[in-house]
């Protein structure tokens, strides 16, 4: 009996183990089949098909977990979908999505300091493209960083969502601008050799004052600290101190968290001096005398990296007219710390030849190819030369058409060709701008000036401007066009009407018109000729009865045809507020074939010189003359010269020359003058961003020779011997002035005194002149 019993015990485990064996082997079969079909469900924008290419598993394919995972991934990383879901139904794969849904509109509130298309320009999301969490916040890091960059720091972005049918949102961004956190102070520690105010004038960012309400220098931005960094290196560089370091450059919040203080450590190191100089041209057949004549480093002077690189570009330029197109100019220094030295070798040596295969302009909307191309006096197939390309990028920069301007190399179609693309971002050439102002010689003043630098893109200017005061009317137009004919001539057409009040000075008013022709024509970098010819039409009237017999002589109209030259050498730093340079204009014009007929002849010749940080030397001669070409005719007398004003510190308007003292004391004018000007300006002390300077000056010079008789002699009437008063007796004055560069226009205080005169000359003590821009 238990013999049977354990028998049907064993054939029971025996038939359990082979259920078991048999419903993993099933098992097993199952997992291991394949892929019958692919199902996506949850889609309604994007097609089934799409989601599946995206699937690292199809149909036939053994279900695999790890393809599974990859295909997850895969979905998410399109950005399409919030939500995917992959799950197994049998043999079929079902694919469940949840889409990302499509933004409606992009709005932004709580926004004042900065408009919505400026906010608009630096986000990524735009209205029809897909809506993703990671997009939002990059772009809520980006309108932080623009805020920042303007000055608040403290600014706060919060995204909202506003869900709309068929799966669209709209995407609104609260903002919380806070206040502007400016600088409070910028210090500097480790500096000897320049006071922390000479420093603050070299950085970008300021300090935070009350005046500065029109400029954002004052605005904390990281950006701009970075750039001041590099700020300081160069103008330590260019005062020869080689070993600068800016150690550290930190900005500390205030406790308020309304102001930074700004910190920069420096290394000042030892100023150095250049040591011996020379050019190393072994590698080439060049002449080193000849290169060395183009360097502008100078033994025993204080070193400047400026210099170097200038020289640099020198030999570059020199040794392509001599034949090495391909020259490339290193320069070698040796430093002598004991002697405080750096001498320098430029090495020169024979490049790779490298042809400009093509040449690109991008980012031109308005402006013309041409205009641009025909700065760059480099074309396809020519020799390329870096520092051409450099110079180039220079001019097209000084065009002043464009924000910013960068000329970018690439590789050509073959490892000896380049293509250079130019890449450009436009601004604004267009001005219209209103003027107000007062001066003691015309009284109150006003001026309405529309110009445009770049007409139609083609580099064109035109100009109109008008002017009234108390004293004068004046309406002006004016067109430039560059290049005439396509060849490096200016052409331009000038055409004026003015009526001036001429009473106080000389008892007559004078109304004139014209129009004229004017071609200039570059010679060298620095020198320029200028051709032209004019016709104008004036007339003196409202003579007063009792005015000298000179201006009564010259009353009436007269019709005045004029041709002449202007020579222009400039070498000038900077046109509009020029520290060290020099500058010199010889005008020359005849008028022949018209009512009066003369020769006029005019010279100015000014220099600059920085003698120490911010003290600007300068010194100005001026001289003229003019002639009747017809013998025995007097010279009109709204063709001679009269100087006073602004013209001769010290004296009124008209002030200095001939004058007749019996009728009316009219002053007549001269046939020559000759004035110098010696000036010292400086800054008075005041934070530079006052833009407060003073000067001391002394203006010194005669006007004479006018054209009627006064000379004791035969047939010389005794009356008119007492009545004009002529002598080539030097005058001299001096006196200081007030200079401020405001925010409405530039004022200037000059207050003279007549050291030396003639007795019927007309002094002036004070001048003010000021104008206005809004």
């Amino acid at each position: 009996m238990s013999f049977r019993v354990g028998n049907a015990t064993l054939l029971f485990v025996l038939f359990l183990s082979a259920a078991t064996i048999l419903s993993t082997v099933e098992t097993g079969r199952a997992q291991s089949g394949s892929v019958a079909q692919v199902l996506v469900r949850g889609n309604q924008r994007i097609e089934a098909e799409t989601v599946r290419s995206y699937l690292q598993i199809q149909p036939g394919d053994p279900f695999s977990p790890s393809k599974i995972d990859d295909s997850l991934k895969a979905l998410f990383r399109t950005g399409l979908f919030a939500d995917v879901q992959i799950i197994r139904q049998g043999s079929n794969l079902v694919v469940q999505v949840e889409e990302n849904p499509i933004i409606n509109r992009v709005n932004f509130e709580g926004n004042s300091e900065l408009t919505d298309e400026a906010l608009l320009k630096e986000i990524e999301l735009r209205p029809r493209t897909v809506f993703t969490r990671a997009r939002v916040q990059s772009d809520v890091q980006r309108v932080v960083s623009l805020y920042r960059r303007s000055g608040h720091f403290t600014a706060r972005v919060e995204p909202k969502i506003i869900r709309l049918p068929q799966n669209r949102v709209d995407l609104v961004f609260e903002i919380d601008e806070g206040d502007v956190t400016r600088i409070e102070r910028i210090n500097f520690i480790g500096n000897r050799a320049f006071s922390d105010s000479q420093l603050r004038s070299v950085v970008a960012t300021a300090e935070s004052r009350w005046w500065k309400i029109l400029t954002a220098s004052d605005n904390y931005d990281p950006d701009r600290l970075n750039f001041d960094r590099e700020l300081l290196r160069r103008h330590y560089l260019e005062h020869g101190y080689a070993d600068f370091r800016v150690l550290s450059a930190t900005a500390e919040l205030a406790r308020d968290g309304e102001s930074f203080f700004v910190t920069f450590t420096v290394d000042e190191g030892e100023q150095y001096r250049f040591g011996t100089i020379t050019v190393d041209a072994s590698q080439t057949s060049l002449d080193p005398s000849r290169l060395m004549a183009v360097v502008r480093t100078e033994e025993g002077d204080v070193y400047d990296a400026t210099k170097v690189d200038k020289s640099v570009e020198q030999i570059t330029l020199e040794a392509g007219k001599l034949g090495y197109a391909f020259a490339q100019v290193r320069p070698r220094a040796e430093r002598d710390a004991e002697n405080r030295t750096i001498s320098i070798t430029y090495e020169i040596q024979e490049g790779p030849r490298v042809y400009i295969e093509r040449i690109d302009i991008v980012g031109n909307v308005r402006t013309l190819d041409r205009v641009i191309r025909r700065e760059i006096r480099l074309s396809e197939g020519d020799a390329y030369n870096r520092v051409l390309v450099d110079r180039a990028r220079r001019r097209i920069t000084a065009l002043d058409f464009f924000h910013k301007v960068e000329i970018d190399e690439q590789r050509g179609s073959a490892p000896d060709r380049v293509n250079l693309i130019v890449r450009v971002e436009e601004k604004s050439t267009g001005q219209l701008s209103f003027g107000a102002g007062y001066s003691t010689s015309e009284a109150l003043i006003g001026s309405i000036t529309l110009t445009e630098r770049n007409l139609l893109g083609r580099g064109q200017m035109v100009r109109l401007q008008t002017a009234a005061s108390f004293r004068r009317q004046l309406i002006d137009f004016s067109f430039t066009e560059p290049y005439f004919l396509g060849r490096r001539i200016q052409f331009g057409i000038d055409a004026f009407a003015t009526e001036t009040d001429f009473q106080d000075e000389a008892s007559f008013d004078s109304r004139q018109a014209g129009a004229g022709v004017r071609f200039g024509f570059p010679l060298s970098e620095n020198l320029s000729l200028i051709t032209k010819t004019s016709f104008t039409h004036r007339d003196i009237k409202n003579i007063d009865s009792k005015a000298s017999p000179v201006i009564r002589s010259a009353e009436g109209a007269s019709n005045i045809p004029l041709v002449g030259f202007t020579l222009i050498y400039d070498t000038l730093d900077n046109p509009l507020s020029p520290t060290q340079g020099f500058r010199f204009t010889l005008d020359d014009e005849i008028a022949v074939g018209g009512d009066d007929q003369f020769w006029r002849v005019q010279a100015v010749a000014t220099y600059f010189h920085t003698i120490w940080e911010g003290i600007v030397f300068m010194g100005r001669g001026t001289a003229g003359y003019v002639g009747s070409l017809v013998p025995d005719e007097k010279v009109s007398v709204l063709d001679r010269f009269f100087k006073g004003g602004d013209t001769f510190r010290g004296f009124a308007r008209a002030g200095v020359g001939p004058r007749d003292v019996r009728n009316n004391d009219d002053a007549i004018g001269g046939q020559a003058y000759a004035i110098g000007t010696v000036e010292l300006s400086f800054p008075l002390g005041l934070p530079e961003d006052f833009g407060i300077r003073g000067a001391i000056f002394s203006d010194f010079g005669t006007v004479f020779d006018a054209p009627e008789e006064t000379r004791v002699g035969p047939g010389v009437a005794p009356g008119l011997r007492r009545r004009i008063k002529d002598t080539a007796d030097l005058r001299l004055s001096a006196g200081a002035s007030l200079l401020w560069d405001s925010p409405l226009g530039p004022l200037r205080f000059d207050f003279a005194y007549a050291v030396l005169k003639e007795d019927y000359d007309k002094t002036q003590i004070f001048h003010f002149s000021a104008g206005a821009r809004f």
